[in-house]
């Protein structure tokens, strides 16, 4: 019997947005040796090994990935945060097939090494400055241990009660953290709830979903003769020209029209551009349905005014979902629950564990005031899904800021440099003074000399630096030597711009 042997990463296969993020998805590790044209200068042929892993290879093989696991990170800072490697780098290192036979788990750690960490972005790296974080802790992958060892899938009760149960139960001590709204909480009895979605991404979609169900269901029953398809064609929904890619990408598979709203000088979306929007949008006959607001941009970490906005929304009756992705996790702290003040306006809310609460990815939180909204969007009952319960009622680390403010009162210091926004949580949007190609320059340099990683972003039509603190280990040292990193690179920039 042919035996093959392919080795994935994480609990899912990876599906990344770039390939510069992480360049590996799936992987087959193992490669196929050249036994046909050996074997057939053998007079006897040599049965193929046998790999199969029992309790006790299990066991042993485990404890050494620990130490693996632990000694990558413990050691994270010998590899160069960003890998120097061309796209198609792997292809040619791998077999052109799945193996037909195993090699050792020796030979398949050492090809990992070899082969594979030459092309991976350390995310957790103390010099990854780019993007926003993703979580990473020795509890939440042993926590991972567990979940893939259990290995059931909680689509429903039924599936698994303790799935079901002990989300709800956690997404109420989160929102109480929080401070959400008593609404959002599923408690014993209420209406609202807490769901675990994959991404920031993920939640929006839904939410979209949710709302437009909702409205067309409204619509409908007023005026049954309307189809969906004539409602559909005049939904719009409204965010800010802040907002992430991903809110752009959720009306397309919605279908429905989508409008960037100016943000101010700020970059915050406000209440007077929102109402102006929205009554040239109903004297058009379109119909207004969803907003989505945004605490704590990608591109800056600015903030939409949810005291402006919510208000509008409840009054017109438009769905509110804030995506607060990366900020969401400092609103734990009180120094900067403020900065969520106004959700009591809206119908749903996320935000990400997996950034900062170290929680391995995925793990993205949404609430909504009422979980009907989403389960009657949602809801199909083919029989298998069934069971007697159903219809019972009863179902259902701070560290990065003050760093960043050291990186931003070091920036200050510098002439040469300017600060782009205001420093509210753990990102720094920079830039050296003068034209766009200086700083697109010094970037250039930066990612090619590999000590440090950093992603931009444009800002009124600046190019912009962002110096996102990621990484769990980072400290004060991590930040300084960033910082005469980029000052000595940026010297040979203004240098040669002279010359």
């Amino acid at each position: 019997m042919q035996r093959k042997l392919l080795i994935g990463f994480g609990r899912r296969t990876l599906c990344l947005h770039k390939w510069q993020s992480h360049p590996l998805c799936l992987l087959t590790v193992t490669k196929e040796r050249e036994r046909e044209s050996k074997r057939a200068n053998r007079k006897e042929e040599t049965p193929a090994a046998s790999f199969n892993m029992d309790s006790s290879e299990f066991r042993r093989r485990g404890k050494e990935m620990v130490d693996y696991i632990a000694d990558y990170l413990e050691g994270i800072e010998r590899y160069p945060v960003y890998p120097d490697v061309e796209p198609g780098y792997l292809q040619p290192l791998l077999p052109t097939a799945a193996p037909q036979e195993p090699e050792t788990y020796e030979d398949i750690i050492k090809d990992i090494e070899k082969i594979i960490m030459p092309g991976v972005t350390h995310w957790q790296s103390p010099y990854f400055f780019a993007y926003f974080p993703t979580a990473c802790s020795y509890p939440a992958m042993l926590a991972d241990m567990l979940c893939g060892a259990i290995s059931c899938i909680g689509f429903s009760w039924a599936a698994s009660p303790a799935c079901t149960e002990l989300e709800t139960v956690m997404m109420d001590w989160l929102g109480k953290m929080l401070e959400l709204p008593e609404a959002f909480l599923a408690g014993k009895a209420g209406e609202g709830g807490g769901v675990i979605q994959g991404s920031a991404s993920e939640a929006t979609l839904v939410a979209l979903l949710a709302a437009r169900t909702k409205v067309i269901r409204q619509m409908q029953a007023a005026s049954p003769e309307l189809t969906q398809a004539a409602i559909m064609e005049k939904l719009v929904a409204y965010t800010s020209d802040q907002a992430h890619s991903s809110v752009e990408r959720a009306g397309l598979i919605g279908g429905v029209k989508l409008k960037a709203i100016p943000s101010d000088d700020n970059f915050s979306l406000r209440g007077s551009a929102l109402q102006e929007a929205l009554e040239q949008d109903k004297a058009a006959g379109l119909i207004p349905f969803l907003v989505v607001a945004t605490l704590g941009t990608t591109s800056c970490c600015s903030f939409d005014n949810l005291l402006e906005v919510g208000p509008i929304c409840n009054q017109e009756g438009i769905w509110l979902h804030i995506d607060a992705a990366y900020a969401g996790s400092a609103f734990i702290c009180p120094e900067f629950r403020y900065l969520l003040n106004g959700v009591e306006f809206a119908d749903s809310f996320n935000f990400n564990p997996h950034k900062w609460l170290l929680v391995n990815f995925d793990c993205s939180a949404m609430w909504v005031k009422r979980r009907t909204d989403l389960t009657g969007a949602f809801k199909m009952d083919p029989v298998y899904l069934k069971h007697s319960h159903q219809d019972s009622g009863l179902i259902t680390d701070y560290r990065h800021v003050k760093l960043s403010h050291e990186f931003e009162s070091l920036v200050r210091q510098d002439p040469r440099f300017e600060i782009c926004t205001e420093v509210i949580l753990g990102l720094v949007c920079f830039r050296l003074k003068g034209s766009n190609q200086l700083t697109e320059t010094l970037l250039q340099r930066i990612n090619s000399a590999k000590k440090i990683h950093l992603v931009p972003c444009c800002l009124q039509d600046k190019f912009v630096l962002r110096f996102a603190v990621c990484a769990r280990t980072v400290d004060s040292a991590h930040v300084q030597l960033a910082w005469e990193h980029i000052r000595e690179l940026a010297s040979g920039v203004l240098k040669a711009e002279k010359e």
